[in-house]
């Protein structure tokens, strides 16, 4: 009997906030955790704001998050495959990560099949019910145009800026992250319903949220969202049979 290697899911590292030295620290302890996991690993899904902000211009990448990136180079360099989703913080990769690498980046919610087991996987931002000024605010950030304009801005004036305007927003509503507010209010268990109308999923598994969830939607259907790395320290494994939430919190 083959040995099934377990998958790995995670999301929501948010690097570069609050400050340079808070954002190392928990890079660290992100990096410690995938040199634990490599050794057995079947696979690494990262599902989206892995960095407060990402821009890729045609020749410069924001500085920083080199001991993430060269773990996760080095995993798929020994032929762990490596898969990263765009999230709303850093939606604006292009080939960057795909080049240097080797790891496949999705833009959008992709379905896939593991071990016989049918999952979604996506960051989940727009994704749902309501929303409806995100959903607006993200067609403008996913607009050429806009993104070419922004691109004519001198690198240390637009990171400056998009990540004064992150950190600002999230100040604005104090960083506070509701907790689950229920089935009908909840815009990704919505969505999952609306997708199993369509088609049956063993697993529907996001980011974005911020908290760690893990509902049936129904029978034979579960939907997880994989909380953060910035309070939770959660991410989820597949081991071929069923997929189990789990903490790295820093003791």
């Amino acid at each position: 009997m083959s040995i099934v290697q377990p998958i790995y899911f995670a999301s929501d590292f948010h690097l570069g906030i609050p400050n340079h030295a808070a954002s190392l620290e928990r890079e660290k302890h992100i990096v410690k955790w995938l040199h634990t996991i490599a050794p057995d690993s079947g696979g690494l899904f990262l599902l989206g704001d892995l960095f407060d902000f990402w821009f890729e211009y045609k020749r410069v990448v924001p500085k920083g998050y080199v001991r993430l990136l060269g773990a996760l180079a080095e995993m798929a360099d020994s032929g762990i495959p490596v898969h990263i989703f765009t999230g709303n913080h850093d939606m604006w990769m292009r080939g960057y990560l795909a080049d240097e690498l080797g790891a496949t980046v999705f833009k959008g919610p992709k379905d896939f099949t593991l071990h016989g087991k049918r999952f979604l996987l996506g960051h989940g931002d727009g994704l749902g019910p309501g929303d409806k000024g995100y959903k607006r605010l993200k067609r403008v950030f996913s607009n050429r145009t806009a993104q070419w304009l922004f691109a004519r801005l001198h690198p240390n004036f637009a990171i400056w800026l998009a990540n004064y305007w992150s950190q600002h927003s999230r100040l604005m509503d104090g960083g506070h992250i509701p907790d689950y507010l229920g089935d009908d209010k909840e815009w990704l268990f919505q969505y999952c319903l609306q997708r199993l109308e369509q088609e049956h999923f063993d697993y529907f598994i996001f980011g974005h949220r911020h908290i760690p969830i893990d509902r049936e939607v129904r029978p034979g259907s579960r939907y997880l969202n994989l909380g953060d790395w910035i309070h939770h320290y959660t991410y989820a494994v597949f081991d071929g049979q069923n997929v189990v939430m789990k903490s790295e919190k820093p003791r």
